[in-house]
């Protein structure tokens, strides 16, 4: 679940800026003792430091979280006067919960997004226009993130939130328990496409029993990656999108394609033979201990899932990426209500979370002392428990986090290494507008919500149900939607 929805997963890549150039960036990145903001000098009234309600996704709250809340209001009401109320939705209610916010006009001030919801949000006109503040209220924010990173985040040509500066191309990996490796003598470096698990799996599956299985996934995340070879244009609807080599740019039908017909059909034959769990259509956390799963991922992840899981060893390859594309950097963004009375407010205490190695360390990791000790300063953290729920990727840079023991180091340097070798999607750029298609895209995203928990999970015959959802879809608007993403993307790369 860490890389879930980060598209990750869920960009944009043609200036200097883009590069990650250590001139533009590391002053910002390495000069703690620097002021916040431009009127950090002016006296901060701690004790009527209004609080501000944040929209997060995360795990089940521990016993302690107020109480880590309360030393990380402290501190932020010392150094800019303002607090936080976070507001934690589960993995598996989310999505649902994030709606309905949104569409009946509940209060809030900021709230994390991603790529398959902000586009559609910002056309709802849920989301404050950041264009003109994020530089002239937060320098040091603007400085720190490319500006690649900054043109990936844009809808219409204004910038809508503050995007997560991490990971922000796509590096996919996929992860095996080492204890089964060593038992199945499973060759990590031989498996490069979903075939190539198909005997591991089933090695596993006969060796561990009938209740054992291999491939547990869980509704909302179905088999993480799966679409990574299209680029969905910011449209946060898989079925739709551009294959991201097609130097032609043609939007097609995903579904649809071969190798993904393929590959849903493994699924589906999978699910049959017990190697994905019976229950993964309705089934909303993830278990812990996975024998096997699916993240996007950067070098040394593997230390904190293994702190999570409960697992001695796990060995991560990678099998995709790293690729830019523009929903890869909307892969984690927090936005600022439309209707916030405290849009400035907001805007500084991101910057802190951004700039600030202590803030950002109580954010990712928890309570200190109870939930992790420091090692060395900010720059090196040892985890004392697992049960912090907040997911340190939709919060801000990992580029002022702590490492935890036992991940290399220079992990983030390694992570600036990817982004910097990273390939580009050939629609790298373009963000569809959808401000004249919100029916068809409302309606087209209904119907594959009410289809892709079984099919992405392998439950439903792709045979009969990929030809049911494209027909829906087509009544729903799905041919209007891509005429005009095909108009759009003409024009834009003309």
């Amino acid at each position: 679940m860490t890389t879930g929805l980060a598209g990750c997963g869920s960009n944009n890549a043609t200036n200097d800026a883009a590069t990650n150039k250590p001139a533009d960036n590391q002053a910002a990145q390495t000069d703690t003792n620097a002021p916040a903001d431009a009127n950090a000098d002016k006296p901060v009234d701690a004790a009527n430091a209004p609080t501000l309600v944040w929209w997060t996704i995360g795990g089940n709250v521990p016993a302690n979280f107020d109480k880590a809340i309360a030393a990380m209001n402290a501190y932020t009401a010392e150094k800019i006067g303002v607090k936080v109320d976070i507001k934690v939705a589960s993995w598996g209610d989310w999505d649902t919960k994030i709606n309905t916010i949104v569409n009946t006009g509940e209060p809030f001030d900021i709230m994390f997004t991603n790529n398959s919801k902000y586009n559609q949000q910002v056309n709802l006109g849920a989301f404050a226009d950041l264009t003109d503040d994020v530089q002239g209220e937060t320098p040091d924010l603007y400085k720190l993130i490319p500006q690649k990173v900054w043109d990936g985040t844009k809808i219409g040509g204004k910038v809508y939130a503050v995007p997560t500066y991490k990971d922000s191309s796509l590096t996919q990996y996929w992860v095996f328990d080492d204890t089964y490796v060593q038992k199945y003598g499973i060759d990590t470096t031989a498996i490069k496409s979903l075939k190539d698990l198909d005997k591991p799996f089933h090695d596993m599956k006969a060796g561990e029993g009938k209740s054992f299985y291999p491939l547990s996934l869980t509704q909302g995340d179905g088999f993480n990656g799966f679409f990574n070879g299209y680029d969905d244009m910011t449209l946060g609807l898989a079925p739709l999108g551009v294959k991201v080599d097609d130097a032609s740019r043609k939007v097609v039908s995903v579904l649809e394609q071969p190798e993904i017909m393929d590959d849903l059909k493994l699924l589906h034959q999978w699910y049959k033979d017990g190697i994905i769990n019976p229950d993964a259509p309705t089934k909303t956390e993830a278990d812990k201990a996975r024998p096997f799963f699916a993240a996007q991922a950067f070098p040394g992840a593997e230390a904190s899932w293994q702190i999570n899981e409960g697992v001695a060893k796990y060995d991560m390859f990678q099998i995709f990426g790293p690729i830019y594309t523009t929903s890869t950097i909307q892969g984690s963004l927090n936005a600022i209500s439309a209707n916030s009375k405290y849009k400035k407010e907001a805007l500084k205490y991101l910057q802190l979370v951004n700039t600030d190695p202590k803030l950002r360390n109580m954010l990712a990791f928890g309570e200190l002392g109870v939930d992790y000790d420091n090692v060395d300063g900010e720059k090196i953290i040892e985890r004392k428990t697992d049960t912090w729920p907040l997911a340190a990727y939709t919060q801000g840079t990992f580029f002022d986090l702590a490492v935890t023991k036992g991940a290399p180091e220079d992990q983030w340097d390694q992570v600036r290494k990817l982004n910097d070798q990273a390939t580009s999607s050939t629609n790298l750029g373009f963000a569809l507008d959808i401000s004249k298609l919100s029916t068809e895209v409302a309606n087209t995203k209904a119907v594959w919500d009410k289809y892709r928990y079984e099919l992405m999970t392998g439950a439903s015959d792709p045979a009969t149900t990929v030809p049911k959802i494209v027909s829906e879809m087509k009544a729903a608007g799905m041919d209007t939607i891509m005429k005009a993403a095909q108009e759009q993307i003409d024009a834009y790369f003309k």
